[in-house]
C-alpha cells in the first residue's frame, strides 16, 4: 500500500513545474488524470532529440505513472466532461499564468463552493498574490532574479544558469509538498484549500545559509566557484591523475584527513573557523 492509494489527481499542468509535482504525487501512489491540448499535448513532447520511439526523453522523465488524456476544455463537450472528472478528483493541480483558468471559471474561487473537499493546487512565477502575479516565469529568469546565478561560477567569472532547471524542478517539489499537506488538513477538517506556489519564492528559498550571511553581515554574497563560504576545504582539486572533491564536514574529520594524508597537525588550520579565515 502506497501514501495516496485512493487520491485521484487531475493534473492540468504542462512543461516541467507542474508535471514534476504530478509525477512525484504518482510515486506516491496517486492515480493522475493528465490533460493535454488535442493534437499537440504537452509541449515538452517535441523537445530534443533525443527520443526513444519517439518518444521525447525529456516528456518521459516528468510524466511516468500518469494516465493521459486529450481535451479542449473550451468546448463545450471538452468542458462537461472537465467537470465531470473534476467532480470525481481529490486534487487539481495547474500551472497556468494566473487569471487564465479564473476567466474560464475554472480557477480554485470558482470551483470551491461546488467542490468543497476539493485540494488546489497552483504554480505560477509570482504567485496569485502581489505586484507581479500576473507575469509570467520561466526556470532562468526565476534563477537570476531568485539570486541563484549570482552565487554560481567562478568568482572571476559571469553568473552562471544550473545545469539543471531547478527553479521548475523545487517549486514542484514544494507544490507536492503543499498538496501533501492539504490532504492531512482535509482529513482534519473535510475542507479542501489552495495551495499558492510562488517559483520566485521557491528559489529564495533554496538559499538559505546564503541568505543567512547577508542577513548577518549585510554583504550579498558572491561567486566562489566550487568552494564553500562557511566550510574548508569544501571544494574541487586538481591532482596529477584528475579532479577530485574533498568535503571536510567537522574539526575531527580535518585531524583525520591530516593523519591519512600525512600533514601533521598545524594549529593555525586546527578549527574550521581558522580555515575558513586563513582561506
Amino acid at each position: 500500500m502506497t501514501p495516496l492509494d485512493h487520491v485521484t489527481i487531475l493534473d492540468l499542468t504542462r512543461v516541467l513545474s507542474g508535471p514534476y509535482c504530478t509525477m512525484l504525487l504518482a510515486d506516491m501512489g496517486a492515480r493522475v488524470i493528465k490533460i493535454e491540448q488535442p493534437r499537440r499535448g504537452d509541449d515538452t513532447r517535441h523537445w530534443g532529440p533525443p527520443f526513444l520511439d519517439g518518444e521525447s526523453s525529456y516528456f518521459l522523465s516528468i510524466n511516468r505513472n500518469k494516465e493521459s488524456v486529450t481535451l479542449d476544455f473550451k468546448q463545450p463537450a471538452g468542458r462537461a466532461a472537465l467537470e465531470a472528472l473534476i467532480a470525481r478528483a481529490d486534487v487539481l493541480v495547474e500551472n497556468f499564468r494566473p487569471g487564465t483558468l479564473a476567466r474560464l471559471g475554472l480557477d480554485y474561487a470558482s470551483l470551491a463552493p461546488a467542490h468543497p473537499r476539493l485540494v488546489y493546487c497552483s504554480i505560477s512565477g509570482f504567485g496569485h498574490s502581489g505586484p507581479r502575479t500576473g507575469e509570467p516565469g520561466y526556470d532562468a529568469v526565476m534563477q537570476a532574479e531568485g539570486g541563484l546565478m549570482s552565487i554560481t561560477g567562478a568568482a572571476d567569472g559571469p553568473p552562471y544558469r544550473l545545469g539543471v532547471a531547478i527553479a521548475d524542478i523545487v517549486s514542484g517539489m514544494f507544490a507536492a509538498q503543499g498538496v501533501a499537506m492539504a490532504l492531512i488538513a482535509r482529513e482534519r477538517t473535510g475542507r479542501g484549500q489552495h495551495v499558492d506556489i510562488g517559483m520566485l519564492d521557491a528559489v529564495a528559498a533554496l538559499l538559505s545559509y546564503q541568505a543567512a550571511i547577508y542577513f548577518a553581515t549585510g554583504s550579498a554574497p558572491g561567486r566562489m566557484g566550487n568552494r564553500h563560504p562557511t566550510i574548508v576545504p569544501y571544494e574541487t582539486f586538481a591532482a596529477a591523475d584528475g579532479d577530485f572533491v574533498l568535503a571536510v564536514g567537522n574539526d575531527e574529520q580535518w585531524r583525520r584527513f591530516c593523519e591519512v594524508a600525512g600533514l601533521g597537525q598545524d594549529a593555525r588550520w586546527a578549527t574550521n573557523r581558522q580555515r575558513v579565515s586563513r582561506g
